[in-house]
């Protein structure tokens, strides 16, 4: 995409938060140029949290964003769909401080998009792109992003039977994530049920807007909606704490059973320091391509 896009209307949505269970209301308003994706507390005098790496405050089960006191919680499946559609702009109005968590996965997100339209602006999008391999190391888990001229990931799962080791490798476009990212949801295990609502997490799931893993297999009526959906919904939950870039991302992002914390260190490990990457356009990036070729 060679512009920055918003949405052509308004649109509106409604659920309970994953972990807090509070009944929660989005309305999703298009934006001006460069304004970048803004959540807006409406139930707090519609007070300003920026979807930036600056405001990450909790990253253990969901990601959160936090400013001056106020927080916005679960933030990954909304960003992840608007980061992965193209969405550079739009206003986010959430009356609670957890996103809803509709049925798990970003399809009602994918939906939202199609329901509101997709409006070109006049401004030209500005992208980062990655210069030089950066990588984040933690008790044999990793996270690594290299140079290249589109978005593209790889992610690796393992988790005990009937999970097993997983692995997507793809080109982030609206496409490809709508067909094959979009629709896995969010999953956990019945052993760990206990322990998490002991924590007060997950006061809101329910097999409808979450994958339970027993021993045997899934435990939804409907099962799985892919072989290996925990692996593609790891895959989402990557994209949307990517989206906390600011902009759209040129490189390849190798994820070995990272988790929200390391995503998230990535991206702040890359803001931290501007030689790890550049800012151009499309067409910039075209006319370097084409010098090389001539040289």
């Amino acid at each position: 995409m060679r512009f920055e896009t918003t949405l052509q209307r308004t649109v509106e949505a409604r659920g309970v938060g994953l972990h807090s269970g509070v009944p929660v209301s989005i309305r999703v308003r298009p934006a001006p140029a460069a304004n970048g994706i803004v959540f807006l507390r409406s139930d707090l005098n519609s007070f300003p949290i920026a979807a930036s790496w600056r405001h990450v405050a909790r990253v253990s089960y969901a990601t959160s964003l936090m400013r001056q006191g106020v927080l916005i919680s679960t933030t990954e499946h909304l960003l992840s769909t608007f980061y992965s559609l193209g969405i550079d702009n739009a206003f986010i109005e959430i009356d609670n401080l957890e996103v809803p968590i509709m049925d798990g996965s970003g399809q009602p997100f994918v939906d939202l998009v199609r329901e509101a339209g997709v409006k070109e602006l006049r401004r030209r999008r500005r992208y980062l792109r990655i210069r030089r391999t950066v990588t984040v190391e933690d008790k044999g888990k990793r996270i690594s992003i290299l140079p290249d001229d589109c978005f593209r990931l790889t992610c690796d799962v393992e988790y005990p039977e009937p999970v097993g080791r997983q692995e997507i490798e793809m080109e982030v476009t609206p496409d490809n994530y709508t067909s094959r990212i979009a629709p896995a949801r969010t999953f956990g295990f019945e052993t760990d049920l206990e322990q998490m609502r002991n924590m007060g997490l997950i006061r809101g799931a329910t097999l409808d807007n979450a994958v339970c893993f027993a021993p045997s297999g899934a435990l939804n009526p409907g099962g799985l909606r892919f072989p290996d959906e925990c692996c593609r919904h790891k895959a989402l939950d990557l994209i949307g704490d990517l989206a906390l870039l600011g902009r759209p991302l040129l490189g390849h992002v190798i994820a070995e059973r990272a988790g929200h914390a390391m995503h998230t260190a990535l991206v702040s490990k890359i803001m931290s320091d501007s030689s790890l990457y550049e800012i151009l356009t499309l067409d910039q990036l075209a006319t370097r391509v084409v010098h090389a070729l001539v040289s």
